[in-house]
């Protein structure tokens, strides 16, 4: 049954509505942008990688209303990654958490495959770019639904004066941010914000973010796929930063970042991950990484709790946003060898396992996306559980230059 608008209403900002498709075509150039920021300082001439660890809740308030959680999130070791889907489409029997997914799923087989240092890749299956990496990913999807998204790939191709500078090639279309912390003033400083991107909204309105969509006749009828193509790429915002080892990247939905200041989220991350003691880095724990994940997410639903009467402060006014909240709190570190031993492993399982489920030799030895069988997530598993992170190689080499397209 269609879930009656009172409902939504009585909740104080709170979904985010479906934006039609004519409504988004004729305003991508506002939201576009292709940006670069090169910081120059002494690094080691080595590969870097990401170690993350993700946590994400639906709001007890559209729980008890019987909402579906539609976020998704990746932290692979090449690309971190958060969708946001829209809760509005289960009105149409449709599954908002669908396309999310599938949508990241297929982004970190792509990444796997053009990014991973120490990896023979053929001329067609290079890495160009986090745009043409969003195009392919969208077209090998089928699921309905329409979704933020928000991705940070780790290219270790670029090289500045012939040395490598590995950067990270952020995308964002609709109301997901990145934020990223560095410690400026030496190892044992604080993290101190040096990046944040902006949200796309559509008239700046908090329901109405830029969106990735696939839906039917059922809610446009003027839809067509080549209007998410082109969102992709005429309005996504795409940045290329500088990447340092010890970089710290927080990746949210508009459920963190509607309700907490960046200082809030910067304070959250100086109190659970703490400097060396050490004048050396040394990775952070991943258990650290998760805490501070959860307190982000525990934090933000706070906002929208009444105290005494009173709401608190929040970056769109007082009580916030009750909304899902999902986050990704990551790190950068040095690739190593044994990242490509464990990544070599992974690959090689989830090959065979596509062969083994799909019946023959025919399926998944062929060609890579053959067959839509699962990969091995017990390796999986087991690899964040030493270290999940990693870094890419991509085939740009031309100096200083990062892959946009």
């Amino acid at each position: 049954t269609v879930r009656p608008l009172a409902t939504t209403e009585s909740m104080k900002r709170s979904p985010t509505f479906l934006v039609g498709t004519v409504q988004q075509k004729d305003i991508l150039g506002e939201f576009q942008k292709r940006e670069q920021h090169y910081t120059e300082e002494y690094s080691k001439n080595k590969p870097l990688c990401f170690s993350a660890r993700a946590y994400q809740q639906p709001h007890p308030a559209k729980v008890r209303m019987g909402y579906k959680d539609a976020d998704a999130t990746l932290t692979s070791p090449m690309l971190l990654g958060v969708c946001d889907g829209v809760s509005q489409l289960e009105e149409f029997q449709m599954d908002p958490s669908l396309l999310p997914n599938e949508l990241l799923k297929t982004c970190e087989e792509l990444a796997m495959l053009q990014l991973m240092p120490d990896t023979n890749v053929s001329p067609q299956d290079q890495y160009r770019g986090p745009i043409s990496l969003l195009k392919e990913a969208y077209q090998e999807t089928t699921s309905f639904g329409s979704t933020t998204v928000l991705l940070a790939a780790l290219d270790n191709s670029t090289r500045i004066h012939g040395k490598l500078h590995p950067m990270i090639a952020v995308l964002s279309i609709g109301d997901c941010e990145l934020l990223m912390l560095r410690r400026t003033n030496g190892r044992q400083s604080e993290l101190e914000a040096v990046f944040h991107t902006e949200m796309q909204r559509i008239d700046y309105n908090v329901q109405t973010p830029l969106q990735l969509a696939r839906v039917d006749e059922r809610i446009d009828e003027e839809f067509d796929e080549s209007i998410a193509l082109e969102v992709i790429e005429k309005g996504s915002a795409v940045h290329c930063v500088s990447a340092y080892e010890g970089d710290v990247l927080i990746l949210g939905s508009d459920g963190v970042f509607d309700n907490l200041f960046l200082d809030e989220i910067v304070e959250i991350c100086n109190e659970i991950l703490p400097a060396p003691t050490a004048n050396h880095f040394s990775p952070m724990p991943a258990q650290y990484l998760m805490k501070a994940a959860q307190r982000i997410v525990k934090e933000s639903h706070a906002k929208s709790d009444c105290v005494n009467g009173q709401f608190l402060d929040t970056p769109i006014g007082k009580g916030g946003k009750v909304d899902d909240t999902s986050v990704v709190v990551g790190e950068i570190i040095e690739w190593t060898e044994a990242h490509t031993q464990i990544w070599s492993e992974v690959r090689r399982n989830r090959r065979w396992k596509d062969v083994i489920s799909c019946g023959g030799m025919q399926c998944g030895m062929a060609t890579r996306h053959s067959c839509s069988c699962e990969g091995d997530e017990d390796e999986k598993s087991r690899f964040r559980g030493r270290s999940e992170d990693a870094s890419e190689e991509s085939s740009d080499e031309e100096e200083g230059n990062c892959s946009i397209a």
